[in-house]
């Protein structure tokens, strides 16, 4: 049996074989919050009624394809956060979300740290279309997982200060969550190879779990597994598929929704079992949006909850 000296040993030579300097392997770089999300819809017409229209949010830039087909279309919560729409979805068994982006200041030292961790990552950082720096890998359940550093020419930074329209629903994305089946196996790559925290976890009942809020380790955004989920209907996905967005005040959010005539409205806020006041709404292929305000109001159920750094 391999001595935990022999093992780094190991990993030490395999490290020097590929050129990567240990010490700078062994440094994570931060991950400072969520960039953005990146969800498939049947109609771009309909998301942008959605995202567009009633959210309030800004669709400042697109990609194309080769063909001249949409690739992505872009709306803007902040200068830092997007929520990126690709018009493919083919049918109701699809899964909506195709990947979830996070921040980093070094996407390059962040790939050596990653494979200096037995993660499996691309031979080279590139630039992405839009022109960041882009690192692409999978967690252990094969949700794939993005790490952007922004660049000040790329679309994004080129629209630093411009597109946030009063119209916007929310200024912050603050969280982000998915279907998790393996919670040990996923907190071996957020929490042990990241850095991540859990800052609170509850259920529908006291004990049981069903969520955990993940929290980036250099900022206050959060991934939320959502647990107990086996052979979820499409519907199910996109509830638990989602993204929550930050509101200072729900019954004004709920107000702004009935002005727009949007529809919405007929969703009702409520406190959940976090309790923060939260509102459900669901885009055009029930990917659900989450509107949530910042803090508790009543105390939340089955953990305490971490303050905010």
């Amino acid at each position: 049996m391999f001595s935990h000296r022999t093992t780094w040993a190991l990993i030490l030579a395999a490290l020097a074989a590929s050129g990567i300097s240990p010490a700078r392997a062994q440094q994570r770089p931060p991950i400072t919050g969520i960039a953005h999300i990146a969800l498939k819809v049947e109609s771009l017409e309909a998301a942008r009624q959605f995202y567009g229209h009633d959210l309030g949010f800004a669709e400042p830039f697109h990609l194309d394809n080769p063909d001249g087909s949409l690739e992505l279309a872009f709306f803007k919560i902040n200068d830092r956060q997007y929520i990126e729409i690709s018009p493919t979805l083919k049918s109701e068994a699809e899964d909506r979300l195709l990947h979830i982006a996070f921040e980093t200041t070094d996407v390059k030292r962040m790939r050596d740290y990653l494979a200096a961790h037995g993660v499996a990552v691309p031979a080279a950082v590139a630039r992405y279309a839009d022109g960041n720096l882009s690192l692409k890998v999978q967690d252990p359940e094969g949700h794939r997982i993005e790490f952007v550093q922004y660049l000040a020419d790329s679309l994004e930074g080129r629209q630093s200060g411009k597109s946030m329209p009063e119209t916007r629903i929310s200024q912050h994305m603050i969280h982000t969550g998915f279907i998790v089946k393996d919670q040990a196996a996923e907190d071996r790559f957020f929490k042990d190879v990241l850095g991540f925290d859990e800052m609170w976890h509850g259920g529908r009942t006291d004990n049981v779990t069903d969520w955990v809020d993940m929290r980036v380790p250099d900022g206050n955004d959060w991934l939320e597994y959502m647990l107990n989920n086996n052979n979820p209907t499409p519907r199910t996905r996109g509830v638990m598929n989602h993204l929550a967005l930050g509101v200072p005040d729900i019954q004004a959010a709920y107000k702004e929704l009935s002005d727009r005539q949007t529809g919405l409205q007929d969703q009702k806020p409520k406190i959940g079992r976090d309790g923060k006041w939260q509102l459900n709404l669901y885009d055009p292929n029930l990917t659900r949006a989450e509107l949530m305000e910042p803090k508790p109001v009543e105390t939340p159920c089955c953990s305490a909850m971490k303050p905010p750094r």
